[in-house]
């Protein structure tokens, strides 16, 4: 009796072990930006970008890059939607921006959501909504650009295809 104790204590202790490191368990983002440039440039940035993308006509040749919806922006925080082409599944963004260095450089935490409640995994989804607008506007050509994340706080981050997705 003891063994089989034994044995179930040691599977329950790998398998929580699995779980914990696995990354989240509902499809989702989080990104750390780092510019060498003033919060209100990537604010202004971001917030045309999102505009831009607005319309079905971005994803003409493939991809995700349209259906972006602004639904409150300020400097320090800006609130979107991502609505994706085909099945229209549903994300909510956020992108909180900090000034920091006497105002010149800028601290971005970023944020996308699946609204599907019963959504694990989504090939980077959650990743390319976020990294493509970044990429769209140009910020990811800003002096200082620097990003951190991690398959851990972003669901397969490294394996995300933002061409596709």
């Amino acid at each position: 009796m003891h063994l089989v104790r034994w044995v179930f204590a040691g599977l329950l202790a790998v398998g929580s072990s699995e779980l914990c490191c696995a990354g989240p368990l509902h499809a989702q983002c989080k990104v750390e930006w780092y510019f060498g440039i003033p919060c209100q440039e990537v604010y202004e940035s971001l917030v045309s970008q999102i505009k831009k993308w607005r319309t079905m006509s971005g994803c003409s040749l493939g991809g995700q890059r349209c259906l972006y919806k602004l639904l409150s922006a300020s400097v320090h925080f800006i609130a979107a939607k991502h609505t994706t082409p085909f099945k229209r599944y549903v994300d909510d963004i956020s992108f909180r921006l900090v000034s920091y260095h006497f105002f010149t450089c800028c601290h971005v935490s970023a944020m996308s959501i699946s609204e599907t409640w019963y959504a694990i995994t989504d090939h980077g989804t959650n990743y390319c909504n976020l990294y493509n607008l970044m990429e769209g506007s140009g910020l990811t050509e800003s002096r200082g650009y620097k990003e951190v994340t991690s398959d851990f706080v972003c669901t397969q981050r490294s394996t995300a295809n933002c061409t596709v997705y």
